[in-house]
């Protein structure tokens, strides 16, 4: 109960900082440099435990790879946050909530009901879980962005979103499992790190600016 509280607790101030931020670009935008400074501490620490000691070459180059990526993506948002676009600031903030509304569902409805597990990468997760994530994030996206486009893209978008999140927070426990820790850091009480936190929207932003486009 007590872990529980953390997350909830944690959970609310995060979302709280981000409608904040909805409104003031200067604390979004010194948010998002915070945030790329903790993922590619917390990646580092994890790849380095999953790397032998001679493969610091391969270390670097990950590490490389990855602040070149997370860096493209935070100057697209700097640069769509600053010119005030509103189709891309809608994605942006349409793919925050559905992976924040997909981690929460998974949670909540994995606690409740627990039932099989999904994957032996991740021991915490259901099929209860999966399918809680895709209930809660279509419920979330509905009545936040209903105004702003039609239901069915809503749902759809939703829907392969929320996929695609799991899918990096697939790919970070099995890093995790690997390196044998439970969490990337511990900055977020009850949560974790940043990259816990972030793993979905780190794989979501890419595909989902992409597959917006498509749509």
């Amino acid at each position: 109960m007590l872990e529980l509280t953390k997350r909830l607790v944690t959970s609310i101030i995060l979302i709280s900082l981000l409608l904040i931020s909805i409104n003031n670009s200067f604390i979004l935008c010194i948010a998002l440099i915070i945030c790329f400074y903790l993922i590619i501490d917390e990646f580092y620490s994890l790849l380095r435990k999953n790397l032998k000691k001679d493969a610091k070459s391969k270390l670097y180059l990950l590490i490389l790879l990855l602040i070149i990526y997370i860096a493209y993506f935070n100057i697209k948002i700097f640069v769509t946050i600053l010119n005030n676009n509103t189709s891309e600031l809608f994605l942006l903030y349409f793919i925050i909530v559905t992976c924040i509304s997909t981690d929460i569902g998974g949670y909540i409805f994995g606690k409740i009901f627990r039932g099989k597990k999904l994957t032996k990468i991740s021991p915490n997760k259901t099929y209860s879980g999966l399918l809680g994530s895709f209930i809660l994030s279509i419920i979330v996206t509905i009545i936040l962005f209903k105004e702003y486009a039609d239901l069915e893209r809503i749902i759809l978008l939703s829907f392969i979103i929320s996929i695609i999140s799991q899918i990096g927070d697939l790919y970070i426990s099995f890093l995790k499992r690997k390196a044998k820790v439970k969490d990337t850091g511990k900055i977020l009480p009850g949560h974790g790190g940043i990259l816990d936190r972030l793993d979905g929207v780190i794989f979501a932003l890419p595909l989902g600016f992409f597959i917006f486009k498509v749509l």
